[in-house]
This record gives structure tokens, sequence and C-alpha cells, in this order.
């Protein structure tokens, strides 16, 4: 497990604001947080190199791009094994309808986040793609109604 970094009250600050709007300028967020912006260049770069912001991330809308229909799909492998693993997740992070995948305990293995044209795509998928593989025993499929973001992440107090 990843240590955690010390963080004092502008970092924190800094991390809430980014994560609000990463497309802020440095100067915008020091005059933000009450610190030079050189100061504030320093401690995001910090905040980087010691691994506590990993990047940029650009989010789309899936309907807009044609995907209206977003599921989450359960899926047992068996048997468990490393050698059927690495190809499995290979395979399903290369899938053009992958969104997100989650490596799980308890009964199922996997939960992989889908967007798809339609329910004939979605069952194209799930048939073409998870059950017709020898070590996927079993696929669940939850359909998404809606979905929230939540945050800004910051460590616990």
């Amino acid at each position: 497990m990843a240590e955690s970094v010390a963080l004092d009250p502008v970092d924190l600050e800094i991390l809430r604001l980014l994560q609000n709007d990463a497309r802020m300028t440095y100067r915008e967020l020091a005059t933000s947080v009450g610190i030079a912006a050189s100061t504030c260049l320093d401690r995001v770069g910090r905040l980087r190199r010691s691994g506590v912001i990993l990047g940029h991330a650009l989010r789309l809308d899936p309907a807009r791009l044609g995907r209206s229909l977003e599921a989450l799909l359960m899926v047992q492998v068996r048997p468990h094994r490393r050698e059927l693993i690495g190809p499995f997740v290979d395979r399903v992070r290369a899938l053009p309808e992958s969104r997100a995948l989650f490596h799980l305990t308890g009964p199922d293995d996997y939960l992989v986040h889908v967007a798809v044209t339609g329910a004939a795509d979605l069952q194209r998928l799930v048939l073409d793609e998870f059950t017709s593989r020898r070590e996927v025993a079993r696929v669940d499929t939850r359909l998404i109604f809606q979905q929230w973001s939540c945050g800004p992440l910051l460590p616990p107090t």
C-alpha cells in the first residue's frame, strides 16, 4: 500500500480547487489559496512528484458519442488464476466499450463499467466478448440509470 503524504491546509485547498476545475491557471489557483504563483507552481509540482496528483482527465458524455446506454457487468472468472487474469484484463481494457475495470473481492471477480449504443449492442458485448470466453463463468448485468460525480477526494481528518 502506498504511504500517505503529509499535506498542510494550503495543499488541501489546492487539491480541492483543482478537483473542481483542473483547468485553473496557476495565477488563479494561487490567488484563490492566497499564495504567490511561483509558490503555487512549486506546491503543485511537489504534489505531482509525490504521486498525490496523478494527472488530468478529460470527461466525455458517452450519449453524445452515440453510446447512450451504460451498464455495470459483474464478471466471475473460473478458475481465478494469474495466468488467466492478465490476458482477461488486457482484453477488457482494449474493448472500446469499456470505461472502467475493477478487480474485486467477493462472489464477483470483476466489475466492468461499459458504454454501448443500445440493448442489442450490450447483448452482443456480453455474449461475444465475455460469456464466449472459456474463463468467464458468469456475467450479471446492471443498467445505469443515472450517474453523479462525487468529491473532492481529500485525506481523512
